[in-house]
């Protein structure tokens, strides 16, 4: 199926060729921006609720951080953290960007090569921090 007077331009694309697609820097800077935000949002809900069971007793501040200390507790720790911590650079590059800095196409293009080189180093140091050696 074509548009009328395009015939060669599909109208929806097949999800195969979105993997073969040659994906912008800006573009994956800011849809991981965005997925960082979703695993946020429901990170807070995960550390609300560890919150307030660790308030209840003793007895449930003792089991949470024995939960949070398992492997899975820590992948979970260290994914919010990642997420967390991505966004945030990601985040100095949009007010950067507000107050007219880096807000060219070339600008755009080496703010967000920045921003996935400092997001991924401190993604790893968040997962040297939560899995010492």
């Amino acid at each position: 199926m074509s548009i009328p007077g395009k015939p060669h331009r599909p109208v929806n694309v097949d999800p195969v060729d979105l993997m073969r697609f040659a994906w912008p820097v800006t573009a994956i800077a800011s849809i991981s921006h965005r997925m960082t935000g979703v695993v946020l949002f429901a990170g807070v809900l995960f550390a609300l609720y560890a919150l307030e069971q660790s308030l209840t007793d003793a007895a449930s501040f003792d089991a949470m951080k024995t939960a949070i200390l398992t492997p899975f507790g820590k992948i979970v720790t260290w994914g919010l953290l990642a997420a967390l911590a991505y966004h945030f650079v990601a985040g100095i590059k949009h007010l950067l960007m507000d107050l007219e800095i880096a807000d060219t196409l070339e600008g755009g293009r080496f703010a967000a090569k920045i921003t996935l080189l400092l997001g991924g180093i401190l993604v790893v140091l968040a997962a040297i921090w939560i899995f010492p050696a």
